[in-house]
């Protein structure tokens, strides 16, 4: 199995998730710049990192969508191939229309970086056997706040596309960090369930001297998803 790793002008979670990937769960892993127009053969995993890809100009996101190496990460997600956006990532999907909504300013105005704790609501390419469970996962971002509009969220509820929602884990701390409708963490997208935006950060949750190792379970899903294809 390949991951792919895309380093953007700003992306500051790409070893992150490179170490995630590479020292923790033990798969092939490369970085790939922005400005390739292809990915690595036989990639299966690619993703998009967490930080502030051009700055956040314009809004965040906006200008990574422009990025060579999206028409890649865009075929290579109507393939059935693998695509995971953290944070910024996910934001870089919304921007790309590879995932609807929007991720817009938190609800508090204010920056949020803490843990939290997310349910995972549906089985998919990362979450397989996950359905259910409850992770402790760290979130850093101002812009975090998911929203849509009514039918597309009708459409995300009937179509069980909503991958993690806040939950209140009883630690007194609020449930929804940044006021995201219907608690929306996570998306899925894709063809078949292959592409997940979510907020939280997986890769900074993956081992045990971190807090938490809950995170490591989503690319371990991953890995299996990708070797059954």
């Amino acid at each position: 199995m390949l991951a792919t790793v895309i380093q953007f002008p700003g992306s500051n979670a790409d070893f992150d998730a490179y170490h995630a990937l590479a020292h923790v769960v033990g798969v092939r892993t490369e970085y790939v710049f922005h400005k390739e127009s292809s990915l690595p053969a036989h990639t299966d995993l690619v993703v998009l990192p967490g930080g502030f890809s051009y700055g956040d100009y314009l809004r965040c996101g906006a200008v990574a969508r422009f990025a060579n190496v999206m028409a890649a990460v865009r075929a290579h997600a109507d393939r059935g191939g693998l695509v995971l956006g953290i944070c910024n990532g996910f934001q870089i999907l919304t921007e790309a229309g590879m995932l609807p909504g929007a991720l817009t300013r938190n609800a508090g105005l204010r920056f949020e970086c803490r843990d939290v704790s997310v349910r995972v609501e549906v089985d998919g390419a990362f979450t397989e056997q996950l359905r259910g469970r409850t992770l402790r996962l760290p979130i850093a971002h101002a812009e975090g706040r998911y929203h849509a509009d009514a039918a597309t969220l009708e459409r995300l509820e009937r179509e069980r596309l909503v991958a993690f929602r806040y939950v209140d884990a009883g630690d007194g701390e609020a449930a929804n960090p940044n006021g995201s409708l219907h608690d929306i963490a996570g998306l899925y997208g894709g063809p078949k369930r292959n592409v997940l935006g979510l907020m939280p950060h997986p890769e900074r949750a993956a081992e045990p001297i971190l807090g938490s190792a809950d995170g490591r379970l989503l690319f371990q899903s991953a890995v299996r998803a990708a070797l059954a294809r």
